[in-house]
Parts: structure tokens; C-alpha cells; sequence
């Protein structure tokens, strides 16, 4: 049913467009021609300006031929990490990777090009559809920003699927919310060679607290890391500032606020332990918190429609689907979030965020089998 050397052509096109996040414009454009191509209204949103960007969030309405079937979501984002400018995508075989200058960008052109090529067989096989909306995001990888910024009162959909994750036949109903932090340590500055001990050296403080914490896997449920530092002015000078980013993910409310609580306590401690006594005055090192929710956790239920939906396009298919937990937050996560009931399908993307990242376009194929037979099977049982 799929057309596979179009879906092919179309991935590689996309990857060589250029669309780092806020710089989209380009293969919005592209995409909003396939679109309209395909009789889509076509809007583009305002999320571009409200975060700095070329371009807002792509929004293609498809009317049902089939009016009593669910509308659906179909979702995937623009965007892609560095390096990511200048793709030069290699095709060995099925297996599509780049020459190892760049992502490939298949996290997550793979998924637009999955939803234009199930729209695309919809129009030319004439199958009986519900309502569709289409939703090409900008900046998710930069903090899911586009789809915190879409007006999800635009759609028709209530409920769908983000294509964004790795192994197909993996649906991805769990994960986990995140807290977004910064701390900022203050010392005292001093010249390191001829009075270092008339200075608090905020690096040292913040190094302590560092130590303290429990990082990385921290249960089956929680994740925690220390990913920035930035702080110093020079090898002669005790810093009297650093500041550290860093984020906490749990599938478990409480065990992110603990986990949160716990590494702002570990850099509080520490500043407790420098104070200086200088020219009459008591002088102690002190820490600033910033933290920020980031995404809430996403968790479909196992008896949601759209979980049960694709468990049965799965097995028309002899694609045997299971539901998984991730760890990894998606545009899912803001959906769900704002009342939608959404959940993750993989696409094939592998060792996506690093120069190796590769894809096969078997797996490419076969979710997009799976995406038809979803929107088929959606307006059969209406």
C-alpha cells in the first residue's frame, strides 16, 4: 500500500532541508505546499514569535469523508539538534546514515515524512477517514516550546499520536515529567596567589554540593543530571560565582519534587560550610534556586481508544505492539498536558543526538503501514 520510493525521496529531501530549532521556516514551507497539495486548510500559528523563531507551528486540517469517526491527531516536529546544518544523507541499502559530519535528522523528519505519506495514500486509495488534524511542531528540541505554545482549541482531535520515538512497534503511553533547574552559587572574590584566604570560592562550594548528589539513574522511576557549569573569570581569581543547569525526571510526582528538593539541599548545605570572617564582617557563601516545570509526565491509560487502536492495526498487520515507559520527554508530554489523550509511536530512529545517528527504511515502511491502518480502522468501527 505504501509507496516507497516516494516516502524515500521525500525523508531525504526534508533531512537536507536545514531546520534547526527556531530556524524552521524553510521546511515549514515545504510541508505546507505537501499539504495544501493534499486539500489540507493550512494555517501557520504564532508560536515563532512568541519564542524567537522563523516560523510558528504548522497546522493542516483534513476533513473526514467518514463524519460519525473520531477526529485524530497526527503530530511529528520540524526541528532538529546540532550538528544538523548541511546533512549529506548516505543510503546504503535500507539503512540511511550520514557521512558522520551531522545528525541525520531523522529525529524526527522520519515522522513528518510518515504522516504526509499515510495522508498522501488516504487521497489516492480513496479510504473512508474521520476528521484529521496534522501538527508539525517547531522547537521541540529545545523544550517541547512550540507545542507549549500551540492553542490546542484550533483542533478538532482530542486524541492521537506523536511520531517521535525509535523502535517501531513500540508505543510509548508512559513518561515521566521534569523540573528544569538553575542554581547559582555565590562566593567572594580574591587574588588566588597573595590572599586566596580572603575569598569564597564558589566553584569549590558548588563542586561539594556536586558531590553530594545523587545523579544520574536514580530509581526505575527517576533521573536526575548536572549538565552545565559555567562560572570563573580567571586562573588568579577565587570565583565568586557559578552557575549550574541541570534538570530531574520521575514518572513519580512526588519523586521529582524529592529529587529536586534534594539537589538544591546538597548545594544549600555546602554554601553553609564556607563563611568568612573579613574586616569585622561574617561573610558565607549562598545559593540562588531556579526551578522551572518543564513538561508534565505522560500516562495514557492501556484502555485509552487510541492505545487499543493501534494494538489492532498492529495485529491486522502481524505487528506484534507493546506498550512501554520512557524515559524521555516529547511533544506527547504537553498534549496530554493540555487534555489531549496522546501517546508516542516509533518510527525507527536510531542513536538519534549523535553524529551516528542512522534509520531503516523498512522500519520507515512499516510504521507508515501501521499509520494508514489506524486511520482506516478509525472510521470502520465509527
Amino acid at each position: 500500500m505504501i509507496n516507497r520510493e516516494r516516502i524515500k525521496n521525500l525523508l531525504i529531501e526534508l533531512i537536507k532541508i536545514d531546520s534547526l530549532s527556531r530556524k524552521e521556516y524553510d521546511v515549514a514551507m515545504r510541508l505546507k505546499r505537501e499539504m495544501e497539495d493534499l486539500g489540507a486548510a493550512v494555517a501557520i500559528d504564532d508560536a515563532g514569535q512568541r519564542v524567537g523563531g522563523n516560523v510558528g507551528n504548522l497546522i493542516a486540517s483534513f476533513t473526514g469523508t467518514a463524519p460519525s469517526a473520531r477526529p485524530l491527531l497526527l503530530s511529528a516536529h520540524m526541528d532538529t539538534v546540532v550538528p544538523g546544518e548541511g546533512i549529506v544523507p548516505i543510503l546504503e541499502g535500507d539503512i540511511l546514515r550520514t557521512d558522520g559530519r551531522t545528525v541525520l535528522g531523522g529525529d524526527d523528519k522520519s515522522g513528518v515524512a510518515i504522516i504526509c505519506e499515510a495522508m498522501r495514500i488516504l487521497q489516492e486509495q480513496n479510504l473512508p477517514h474521520g476528521d484529521i488534524d496534522v501538527v508539525f511542531t517547531i522547537c521541540e528540541e529545545s523544550g517541547l516550546v512550540g507545542a507549549k505554545c500551540l492553542d490546542t482549541g484550533r483542533l478538532r482531535a482530542r486524541t492521537g499520536l506523536v511520531l517521535d520515538s525509535d523502535s517501531v512497534g513500540f508505543l510509548f503511553t508512559r513518561g515521566p515529567g521534569a523540573n528544569r533547574l538553575e542554581f547559582r552559587v555565590h562566593g567572594l572574590e580574591a587574588h588566588a596567589g597573595v590572599c586566596p584566604e580572603r575569598g569564597i570560592s564558589a566553584i569549590q562550594v558548588a563542586a561539594e554540593g556536586i558531590a553530594q548528589m545523587k545523579l544520574g539513574r536514580i530509581d526505575h522511576e527517576t533521573t536526575a543530571n548536572i549538565g552545565v557549569i559555567e562560572g570563573g573569570m580567571a586562573v588568579n581569581i577565587v570565583p565568586n560565582s557559578v552557575l549550574l543547569k541541570g534538570e530531574a525526571r520521575s514518572h513519580h510526582p512526588e519523586k521529582l519534587e524529592q529529587q529536586t528538593r534534594h539537589m538544591l539541599g546538597c548545594l544549600e548545605e555546602a554554601a553553609a560550610r564556607h563563611t568568612l570572617e573579613l574586616d569585622g564582617k561574617k561573610i558565607q557563601a549562598r545559593v540562588e534556586g531556579r526551578i522551572e516545570r518543564d513538561y508534565e509526565r505522560m500516562n495514557v491509560p492501556e484502555n485509552a481508544p487510541i492505545v487499543q487502536l493501534v494494538y489492532a492495526a498492529g495485529k491486522n498487520l502481524n505487528v506484534d505492539v507493546k506498550t512501554q515507559a520512557t524515559g524521555g520527554g516529547c511533544d506527547a508530554n504537553v498534549f496530554n498536558q493540555k487534555g489531549l489523550e496522546v501517546a508516542n509511536l516509533g518510527t525507527g530512529m536510531r542513536d538519534i543526538h549523535t553524529v551516528k545517528e542512522w534509520l531503516d527504511l523498512k522500519d520507515l515502511y512499516l510504521c507508515a503501514e501501521i499509520i494508514v491502518e489506524i486511520l482506516r480502522l478509525n472510521a470502520a468501527q465509527a
